[in-house]
């Protein structure tokens, strides 16, 4: 029986460029060896995510995620939590692409992007399970993510999922730690943090080097809390993180836990999953090992994930480390939390 492949795709992603190539990567699919279909997404909730699911459960052996980071997102979790889930591909078409960035895949050209399955090349990849959703790339929590949502689109497009955060000088006044509760793999924090992360890639908001350790099957999350309890001192610690230098920096804890339980204390802790709200705390999160097969550009992902010489600033980073120099210099003067 032949194979079949389905394509979900975002008809308003990129400009409509994946509407305009989308009878050019369905020949690719065939050419590959799939009998390949489309579905153009609506604006309904979870339509990505429900046709994955329809597409798995009538015996696809491939779905392919058009669009942007959260159409993938849609769609793992339509089929993650399926007995049989299909080879997952992806075409990215939005703004950031974080996944086609640490999968290698082409993210300037949408047909360019769909000879990846030629090449026949794929991994077996981690995804986190946090409360009852799924994510891929981060889940993130604390006040200073809560702000971020109040920002406009196009300023996230501009600076990236975190160096947006730069235009929020008049946001100052409101950054504060707050007590946080977090279990990991036998560890415990119990203190006031401005944040916190969990990574499965080494690309959050088009940044490289945040994670520049990560793996993408090891099982494992990144996490990293941030105790740094003003915002000039965060953007100073995350200019410091574009060179992969701050993994020993006082003002962080960074782990490779399995699995993670967040408990608020005092203070709300809203969730972001994939950069949209995912719930509140109490919230654990467990990584997936191994659960989803995906095409990638395997010929340049070296054996431990990344290739760590000479990294490239990317237009985010450059974008971000302009608007900090503008800032004043950082308060270097410690906490006691910083210190514990």
């Amino acid at each position: 029986m032949q194979k079949r492949a389905r394509v979900i795709y975002n008809p308003t992603s990129g400009r409509e460029v994946l509407k305009q190539s989308m009878i050019d990567i369905l020949n690719i699919l065939e050419e590959a060896g799939f009998e390949a279909s489309a579905y153009a997404t609506t604006p309904e909730p979870k339509s990505a995510e429900n046709e994955a699911r329809r597409a798995a459960k009538a015996g696809f052996d491939l779905v392919v995620a058009a669009g942007g980071d959260g159409t993938i997102n849609e769609v793992v979790n339509g089929i993650a939590d399926l007995h049989f889930r299909p080879m997952m591909a992806i075409i990215p078409a939005g703004t950031t692409n974080d996944y086609a960035r640490a999968l290698k895949i082409p993210r300037e050209d949408p047909v360019a992007a769909a000879k990846v399955v030629l090449k026949d090349q794929r991994i077996k990849m981690d995804i986190g399970k946090a409360g009852e959703n799924y994510f891929i790339n981060i889940a993130a929590g604390g006040l200073l993510t809560e702000l971020t949502y109040d920002v406009p689109s196009n300023m996230k497009s501009i600076f990236g999922y975190l160096a947006y955060l730069v235009k929020g000088a008049e946001l100052l006044p409101q950054i504060k730690p707050v007590d946080m509760d977090i279990e990991y793999d036998g560890e415990h924090f119990n203190g006031k943090a401005s944040m916190f992360f969990l990574a499965l890639t080494n690309s959050i908001g088009g940044f490289e080097q945040i994670v520049p350790d990560a793996s993408l099957d090891d099982g494992r999350f990144t996490l990293i809390i941030v105790k740094a309890s003003n915002l000039v001192s965060i953007l100073h610690l995350m200019v410091k993180a574009l060179n992969g230098n701050h993994m020993n920096d006082p003002r962080i804890i960074y782990r490779k836990p399995k699995r993670v339980k967040v408990n608020p204390v005092n203070d709300r802790v809203m969730v972001n999953i994939d950069g949209e709200y995912g719930g509140d705390a109490p919230m654990v999160f467990k990584n997936l090992h191994k659960h989803i097969e995906m095409f990638a550009n395997l010929d340049k992902i070296p054996d431990d994930a990344y290739d760590l010489s000479e990294p490239k600033v990317t237009e985010a980073e450059e974008n971000f480390i302009k608007q900090v120099k503008k800032l004043p210099e950082d308060d270097t003067e410690e906490t006691d939390q910083d210190k514990k």
